[in-house]
């Protein structure tokens, strides 16, 4: 499925040649739609214009083509609105309070800010409240796992770790910044985020391949004292878990009873598995390329091994077509064309759906619409967005706020009921199972819910002063 755009395209026009109701007919068979016309420069012989163009992206190389082969045109330059947001980077670091004069100088720079220095060198714990530790969080990858793009490398995936500074900033008021390292090397990537831990209060873990990724969160968790989370892999079963709570209000079922299908065994499946078993699900069956997990199987991958012995009770044997019979829950995490509308018929009546691939879901919801109770997906074009970014701003602010030393499975298991909660009952229906990422009331919710749980488990080292240990 393609996306709208938009281009501005840079036209030179040779008048004696050519003119500009050449160049729009052109642009409207290629499938462009004119929006905004300005002249730059207008000369005898030669004009030049900027013309905006609303276009899907898979028609992009056409208008081009079709331009460049007019007589009497050249393309002088092409962008469009997406290329302009990045343009030197999405984010920047500004300063509190501004210098001045010497007097200011001395304050934040030398002299004075030796006291300060020495005060945290005798007391290191002073670092949160004298420095920026508390608020700052780093978003770090090695650029294996990048959206649905793959392994691209860490300079082309710091666009997507910009991003994510953006929301941390704009929603929870966090600094991140992002750290693209440039190796693929689990003890490495561990032993670097180690050496710069001290300067944040949180380790954001994103777009490293499975099943690195468990290695290098486990021992990171293990061996830092403050929280490590990877986004990929918790943040959208918390989510996932948040949509699935309201659904089964919506068609009446139970956790406990339903026949849960979870298709693409990597980092989210796995985490997505984890969570809903410590959510009382007690019917899950694991699928991926190789078919149903199995106990019979011996797997080299430890996380599947694990699933295997701890999944799939009444002992399925198949692939997808056979796990999905009577299931009562599809949750996808794989790629595009891997269910079938036959698929969603042999499922059990009042089913939820939840195919969150992307950019291109396991089918597309114009297809499954008329087979399924609750649809949702991974994309913002329909109801029912499962978007991580309903979950990681809450549970970092939570956390950072409650200095928590880890983010462990209560905090979590609490993050998806807060996020669930947001939707009132009255509310709730087959399009609205889960909030928007713009509603402000998420993360105040997961953050007071990610608080309270770290405060009862033992991993707060503070109580904020509107928290109260019996709240």
């Amino acid at each position: 499925m393609s996306i709208a755009t938009t281009m501005i395209i840079r036209l030179e026009i040779r008048k004696s040649v050519a003119s500009f109701g050449d160049v729009a007919s052109a642009l409207a068979a290629a499938g462009g739609d004119i929006v905004a016309i300005d002249v730059i420069r207008a000369g005898k012989e030669l004009t030049i214009r900027d013309i905006t163009v609303n276009v899907q992206d898979a028609a992009n190389g056409e208008i081009l083509t079709v331009l460049s082969t007019l007589p009497g045109i050249k393309v002088i330059n092409v962008s469009d609105r997406t290329f302009l947001a990045h343009i030197g980077g999405k984010i920047e670091i500004t300063p509190k309070m501004p210098i001045k004069n010497r007097e200011d100088l001395s304050l934040v720079y030398t002299p004075g800010v030796a006291r300060v220095c020495m005060a945290i060198a005798e007391d290191p714990g002073k670092a949160y409240s004298l420095t920026m530790k508390r608020n700052t969080v780093a978003v770090v990858t090695d650029g294996t796992a990048v959206l649905g793009l793959g392994d691209i490398g860490p300079e082309a995936a710091m666009p997507v770790m910009e991003g994510k500074a953006m929301l941390f900033k704009q929603l929870a008021d966090i600094d991140a910044f992002p750290l693209c390292l440039d190796t693929k090397d689990p003890e490495q990537i561990i032993s670097i985020v180690k050496a710069v831990s001290s300067g944040f209060g949180g380790i954001n873990l994103e777009d490293i391949s499975s099943p690195r990724c468990f290695e290098i969160e486990r021992r990171l968790a293990a061996e830092l004292d403050i929280p490590v989370f990877h986004d990929d892999q918790h943040g959208t079963a918390v989510v996932a878990l948040a949509g699935l709570l309201n659904a089964l209000k919506v068609v009446g079922k139970e956790l406990a009873e339903c026949r849960i299908v979870v298709v693409g065994i990597g980092a989210a499946g796995v985490s997505i598995c984890r969570l809903l078993l410590a959510a009382g699900a007690g019917k899950i069956c694991a699928v991926d390329r190789e078919g149903i997990l199995s106990r019979e199987q011996v797997y080299s991958n430890a996380e599947w091994q694990w699933l295997a012995g701890a999944t799939n009770p009444e002992g399925i044997t198949g692939g997808l077509t056979e796990a999905l019979r009577g299931a009562d829950v599809f949750i996808g995490v794989s790629g595009p064309g891997v269910l079938s509308v036959e698929q969603l018929r042999s499922m059990a009546s009042d089913n939820i759906v939840f195919a969150m691939a992307n950019p291109s879901p396991e089918i597309e919801p114009e297809l499954a619409e008329p087979y399924v109770r609750v649809l949702a997906t991974g994309r913002s074009d329909y109801p029912n967005q499962i978007n991580n970014v309903l979950c990681f701003p809450g549970i970092f602010r939570g956390a950072l706020d409650c200095r928590a030393k880890a983010v462990n499975l209560e905090m979590k298991l609490a993050a998806a009921r807060a996020i669930a909660s947001v939707v009132h009952h009255d509310e709730l229906n087959e399009q609205y199972i889960i909030p928007s990422i713009f509603n402000e009331k998420v993360v105040e919710q997961v953050r007071l819910a990610v608080i309270k749980a770290a405060v009862s488990t033992g991993m707060a080292r503070r109580i904020p002063p509107d928290i109260s240990e019996e709240g």
